[in-house]
């Protein structure tokens, strides 16, 4: 740098503490831009070879793109001369608020986490007609997948009445607590409930009495 300035001219050197820097920011943000357009690139391919569907890359590119924006970010400010104990200071109070949101958020998070599960794992894909069981032997929520998204697997209520279509909308998270059927083809229709008895169906249905003994009288002598 000593002798950059001792070869410049004196109206250059004025100048080489707005130029150095002002170049390394410019260097900084065009490697920024760079590696986003690389890994978006990575990311896209991999969806395209895994048949990853486009709710779950829409996230991961965000999520990447912030990375890399707040990676930038605390290289420019350091360029600039901000010190490098204010940066941590800052990021260890961004830290620590991130935490609080997570555990605040820990159900959205579960819900999102089980969403990429479902979407790699694959137990079940959209047009399936699956249940969701609290165990083997209870019922429980029935129909055929029409939505998966980030939140919620919606199905159509296979259990509804007839002319009525009703949406059952199941946290993912959900998913994975319970005990999951899935049919093949179309489930079997839900049998009708059975009918109260009534009291001349309890009357048929009724034991014949025993007779009642006679006693012998003077009127009824054999």
């Amino acid at each position: 740098m000593q002798v950059l300035k001792t070869r410049l001219p004196e109206w250059m050197q004025d100048w080489l503490e707005v130029i150095i820097p002002g170049s390394q920011i410019l260097l900084i943000l065009f490697a920024a831009w760079l590696l986003q357009r690389t890994l978006r690139r990575l990311v896209r391919r991999a969806s395209a070879h895994y048949q990853l569907p486009n709710e779950l890359v829409v996230p991961i590119n965000g999520l990447i793109r912030w990375i890399i924006i707040a990676s930038a970010l605390l290289l420019v400010l350091e360029r600039m001369g901000v010190s490098a104990t204010v940066l941590w200071t800052a990021f260890t109070g961004f830290a620590t608020v991130g935490a609080v949101a997570f555990f605040a958020a820990w159900s959205v998070l579960s819900n999102l986490f089980c969403a990429l599960l479902i979407f790699t794992v694959r137990p079940f894909k959209i047009g399936d007609y699956i249940e969701l069981l609290d165990t083997a032997e209870k019922p429980g929520a029935k129909g055929r997948v029409v939505d998966i998204n980030l939140l919620y697997t919606t199905l159509e209520d296979h259990g509804a009445t007839s002319g009525h279509v009703a949406w059952l909308q199941i946290p993912n998270a959900l998913v994975f607590q319970r005990v999951v059927r899935r049919f093949q083809g179309v489930p079997p229709p839900p049998a009708p409930p059975t009918p109260p008895a009534t009291a001349a169906d309890a009357v048929a249905n009724a034991s014949p009495a025993a007779p009642t003994p006679v006693t012998p009288g003077p009127f009824n002598t054999p």
